[in-house]
């Protein structure tokens, strides 16, 4: 199974294989769905790679397979 990230607004909203994960009011990244344990490594590799990372402008699609 792969896993697709897609930024929706950088730093605030992403689509991890149509899964809808965004920042809530406190600064945590919150999803109204489940992510399967494969969704949420896979998005914590792509915050630390990339949505933490200061040389990214723009954030791109990712696809993470395994």
């Amino acid at each position: 199974m792969s896993v697709t990230i897609e930024p929706i607004i950088d730093h605030e909203q992403y689509s991890v294989n149509s899964h809808h994960v965004y920042k809530d009011q406190f600064g945590n990244w919150a999803s109204r769905t489940d992510l399967s344990d494969k969704e949420m490594r896979a998005f914590k590799r792509y915050e630390k790679l990339v949505i933490n990372n200061k040389a990214f402008k723009k954030h791109t699609k990712a696809t993470y397979k395994g």
